[in-house]
C-alpha cells in the first residue's frame, strides 16, 4: 500500500516535516506500507539553484518561478494519480494559508483515492469542500493509527485453522 502524507508545508514553521516524520516509522514499520513524504521529494525535479532560490524568484523573477512550480505541482499530482492508495492529511490552521492539499484532496476524491483527515480543528470551521473529500476524519494521529490497524487486519486474507 502506497499512502500520500498531505499537509502544510510553505507556511507550517517547520515546512510540514515533524508531524510525518513522526508517522512515517509507523507506517513503514508496522503497517509496512510505502510512504511518500512531499517534503522529502518537493525540490528532487529542481535544479540546485532553482532549490535556493526559486521562492525569491515569486516576486523578482514571476515567469521563472511559475515554471518551477509547475513541475512540483506536476511531480505531485502524478504520484497522488498513479502511486497512491490513500492519503493521511493533517489539517491545521497553516494548511489554511496555501492552496496545495486542497487541491491533492480534490484530486483524490475524484479519483476515489480515500482521504483519511486528522484535525483538531472544529468541523465547523473546516470548508465544506474539503470535509466532502475526506473517507475518515480523525482527532488524533492515535486514533488514526487505530483505524488503519483495522483497515490493514480486514485487507489481509484470513489463515484457515487445520
Amino acid at each position: 500500500m502506497n499512502v500520500y502524507l498531505a499537509g502544510a508545508m510553505e507556511a507550517a514553521p517547520d515546512g510540514g516535516r515533524e508531524w510525518r516524520e513522526s508517522l512515517r516509522p509507523y507506517l513503514e514499520n508496522e503497517l509496512h506500507h510505502t510512504v511518500h513524504d512531499p517534503t522529502h521529494h518537493e525540490f528532487s525535479v529542481l535544479t540546485a539553484r532553482e532549490q535556493k532560490e526559486f521562492r525569491q524568484w515569486k516576486n523578482a523573477d514571476f515567469p521563472r518561478f511559475q515554471e518551477v512550480m509547475h513541475r512540483i505541482i506536476k511531480q505531485d499530482l502524478k504520484y497522488i494519480l498513479f502511486h497512491t492508495d490513500y492519503m493521511i492529511c493533517k489539517w491545521d490552521e497553516y494548511v489554511m494559508a496555501g492552496g496545495g492539499t486542497q487541491g491533492e484532496l480534490t484530486l483524490a476524491f475524484y479519483h476515489n483515492i480515500p482521504v483519511y483527515l486528522v484535525s483538531e480543528i472544529p468541523r465547523e470551521k473546516i470548508s465544506s469542500w474539503i470535509l466532502g473529500c475526506v473517507t475518515e476524519i480523525f482527532d488524533s494521529f492515535g486514533a488514526l493509527k487505530t483505524r488503519l490497524r483495522e483497515l490493514e487486519n480486514a485487507r489481509k486474507p484470513k489463515r484457515s485453522k487445520g
